[in-house]
């Protein structure tokens, strides 16, 4: 069942506060995908995306009582996920983080030339895509949380500057700033050491056997390339991107992996359910 409008998602939201299990699982299958592609840039892979997503849900479950529909769902539910997302400590960036500095570094430097074939017989322009996905989320995680939410707010999701302003608590014109900078600093990167968008010297056909011998490619586990990919419906209200880092594909969404589709339902029919609603906002 897909919402359609304000007033169906306000019965919905009623009726999954007063206890119907139905109403709840279609209020939470309908932002699944929307919180699963924002955990997956803020955090850059597949599994720390999917434990992240579920955590988000469940905080969307216990404190659905506490939505005072003053503002859209979908921007409640954002603001949530981000709040999250910008906190998370358990992602593997977290602990082996990243900077621009070090990624243009191991550009430079690394030893990509005159490596053995590496490519197990998969198709060599496969893992050359799967990199390039890949290197859209790693060079995320180059930016600091907040920059990184920023950007993915306006860049991928391209949310209005007031909403994105009331999502992350600042005011619309210091968000349109922050995004201006980052946007910058984004092409300015891509630019300089890019090959495919820019005039760096980085090509991914030509990174792939390095990649794999540094664990970065695994080509028994392409996650990106081996994913559906959907269409988000999100409202475009932000101003076109110009530059390298609207040109780079960073717009590209995810079906969410079956498991947590069945984890949303698994803990849905639950003891659990009965004890949660109506929880307090002590941990949003």
């Amino acid at each position: 069942m897909n919402i359609k409008t304000n007033e169906e998602l306000s019965i919905l939201i009623d009726k999954a506060t007063s206890g119907d299990e139905k109403s709840l699982e279609t209020i939470i299958l309908s932002v699944q995908d929307l919180v699963f592609n924002l955990s997956l840039r803020m955090l850059g892979v597949f599994p720390d995306a999917e434990d992240a997503s579920q955590e988000i849900l469940l905080k969307v479950i216990t404190h659905l009582s506490s939505f005072k529909k003053e503002s859209s769902f979908s921007t409640w539910v954002f603001s949530i996920a981000s709040n999250h997302l910008k906190n998370y400590k358990k992602s593997m960036f977290v602990q082996y983080p990243l900077s621009f500095e070090y990624y243009g570094y191991d550009i430079e430097n690394g030893a990509a030339e005159d490596l053995p074939d590496l490519t197990q017989d998969i198709e060599k322009s496969l893992l050359a895509e799967e990199l390039k996905l890949s290197c859209t989320n790693v060079m995320l995680q180059c930016l600091d949380a907040e920059n990184r939410c920023i950007f993915i707010l306006g860049t991928m999701f391209k949310v209005d500057s007031r909403i994105a302003g009331e999502i992350l608590g600042i005011t619309p014109e210091t968000y349109r700033q922050r995004l201006s900078r980052v946007r910058k600093k984004m092409a300015e990167f891509l630019e300089n050491y890019c090959g495919e968008y820019g005039q760096g010297k980085c090509k991914c056909k030509n990174r792939v056997n390095y990649a794999i011998q540094t664990h970065r490619l695994q080509p028994q586990n392409l996650a990106f390339t081996s994913s559906k990919e959907i269409v988000l419906d999100v409202k475009n209200a932000m101003e076109e991107v110009d530059d390298l880092a609207g040109k780079f594909d960073f717009s590209k969404t995810y079906a969410p992996p079956e498991t947590l589709h069945q984890f949303v339902k698994d803990f849905l029919q639950s003891t659990q359910i009965s004890t949660i609603q109506g929880a307090g906002l002590e941990e949003m």
